[in-house]
């Protein structure tokens, strides 16, 4: 079965840092394009960082540009978001996804029907930014 798991979300204070991770099970996430969304109450879907295929080259929504960094550990078979200086607007449900057919696949800022490129997804872990 293949399964991503995503973990290390929580409450911080603006200006902290969090990192998140996502573990695949059944399939290499070496292999695959892995992106990072979040989903903010009332708003669009937003991807913010993606890492490539076979790939150390990254991506980021302007909106994270410069606090947030993706990457990927192939022994733990986990990509990982590190997000430093986190803001109120970061506040938000964080799914990860991997798109595993050939080619440079990512998605980042909002775009409707992003989420369709990337056919496994995670269940979620909540980042809640708050004083």
């Amino acid at each position: 079965q293949l399964q991503l798991v995503e973990s290390g979300g929580g409450a911080v204070q603006p200006g902290g840092p969090l990192t998140l991770a996502c573990l695949a099970f059944g399939f290499d996430l070496a292999d695959a394009n892995v992106n990072w969304f979040r989903q903010a109450p009332g708003k669009e879907s937003e991807g913010v960082a993606c890492i490539y295929s076979n790939d150390t080259n990254t991506n980021y929504a302007d909106s994270v540009k410069g606090r947030f960094t993706v990457s990927r550990d192939i022994i733990k078979n986990t990509v990982f978001l590190q997000m430093n200086n986190l803001k109120f607007e970061d506040t938000g449900v964080y799914y990860c996804a991997a798109a595993r057919r050939r080619g440079k696949i990512c998605s980042t800022g909002v775009v409707v029907g992003a989420g369709k490129l990337f056919e496994i997804w995670g269940q979620g872990t909540q980042v809640t930014v708050s004083s």
